[in-house]
């Protein structure tokens, strides 16, 4: 006997019918679903969509009366400008340089605070342990950078402190060579608590039995970090790190403009602080533009580098 061979296209017809029917069934959910992402979908197209127009104001000597179609088109002539800067290197050695301090120190810190207080087995501390370290994330830019002020002025308590230790400088707040130390350690500060706390679920949703069949094998709790907690964190770890490094070339302006003093611009003076002087200041509307576009376009590439070599590497990657 001959079995007879099926109709070419049968199964996709029939998870095509089945989808319809699925669709049909569960209308009034995918409905009040449908509704619910209508709010974020308006959000994205208004506040990061329609503004990528704004980008033709790189390519051109952007006037306010003339308008984006109206101005005078000047193609590379904004790029060319800015790489020829006296700025340029600057900006961008400052940049990086922060950047690079903040994924050494700052990244690290929060995995770290987040595997001490694992082990914490008295649970009001730990709870209270996570609550004071949460709350400096709540407290305004302004109120932060005042609080550095006053701890680095000339009478301040880490100035006096660094005087302690043989520091004749004077004011750490407004000598170059502190900035970057001050810029990374506050954010450390105002950021552990908030930033441990994905780390602080991905650590709860770790199963049990494997610290209990670690146990059972005679492991302490350095082997149990090592080849249970670690492992299982590496994966939060990896996709944090990839977007942390698609933001290597983000360094933001509020804090930096409210810290630094033009005695500080040799080591303070990022690309955001930078485009906020040409671009606010100045009115050089085009030419900030076009510093922000190599920005972002750096951040892109980066980003995707990075997912690249995650992904050939490691089973984490973000697409």
């Amino acid at each position: 006997m001959t079995k007879s061979k099926p109709v070419s296209g049968t199964g996709h017809q029939t998870d095509k019918s089945s989808r319809m029917h699925m669709i049909k069934r569960d209308w009034q959910l995918n409905k009040a679903v449908y509704l619910m992402a209508v709010p974020v979908v308006v959000y994205f197209i208004i506040f990061n969509y329609v503004p990528m127009g704004g980008i033709l104001m790189a390519f051109e000597d952007y006037s306010i009366k003339k308008g984006i179609f109206g101005s005078t088109w000047v193609g590379l002539d904004n790029f060319i400008r800015f790489f020829n800067s006296v700025y340029c290197w600057r900006v961008i050695r400052n940049t990086l340089l922060i950047s690079f301090y903040g994924l050494l120190f700052s990244f690290p810190f929060p995995i770290i605070f987040a595997l001490c207080l694992n082990e914490i087995r008295n649970v009001k501390f730990k709870k209270l342990t996570q609550t004071i370290s949460y709350m400096p994330y709540f407290i305004s830019i302004v109120v932060v950078v005042s609080i550095i002020y006053d701890f680095c002025s000339s009478d301040g308590v880490l100035t006096k402190l660094a005087a302690m230790f043989g520091d004749t400088g004077g004011a750490l707040i407004s000598r170059p060579e502190w900035f970057r130390t001050l810029y990374v350690g506050s954010n450390i500060w105002q950021h552990l608590g908030y930033n441990s706390i994905i780390f602080i679920s991905a650590l709860a949703a770790i199963d049990q039995e494997l610290y209990e069949a670690a146990v059972i094998d005679g492991a302490g709790r350095w082997k149990q970090t090592i080849y249970i907690t670690l492992p299982e964190l590496s994966s939060t770890i990896v996709i944090l790190l990839i977007l942390r490094l698609g933001q290597i070339m983000n360094v933001g302006y509020e804090k930096t403009i409210l810290m630094y003093s033009p005695a500080t611009y040799e080591t303070a003076d990022v690309i955001a602080s930078y485009v906020y002087r040409v671009g606010v200041k100045d009115s050089d509307y085009g030419y900030s533009t076009a510093i922000n576009f190599f920005n972002s376009i750096v951040n892109l590439l980066v980003l995707f580098v990075a997912n690249s070599i995650s992904r050939k590497l490691s089973d984490s990657s973000l697409w």
